[in-house]
């Protein structure tokens, strides 16, 4: 099973590695990850393997997104099966 998480914010040092860091502490693996700089906006997409994650993915996406909130980020975690439902016609 996967998951997209999207992260955007104000561009600063280190927000890869804090995202990245939360994954592994959750034993989730990232398997494509892109980003860029948008003026002074950081934007990031990542889709990360959730098959062996060791929470619910409720609490995951929860703890994502504390982590934005602490570090002025807005940090959303959609599981594929809702995002799959979102874009078939």
């Amino acid at each position: 099973m996967k998951a997209v998480i999207t992260v955007v914010g104000h561009d600063s040092i280190g927000i890869i590695a804090k995202v990245s860091a939360r994954c592994a502490d959750y034993s989730v693996n990232i398997s494509d990850i892109t980003q860029s700089v948008l003026s002074d906006y950081f934007v990031m997409i990542m889709i990360v393997d959730i098959s062996r994650m060791t929470t619910d993915f409720a609490e995951f996406s929860s703890s994502l997104e504390s982590l934005g909130d602490n570090d002025g980020l807005v940090i959303h975690v959609m599981h594929e099966d809702i995002f799959n439902s979102m874009h078939r016609i």
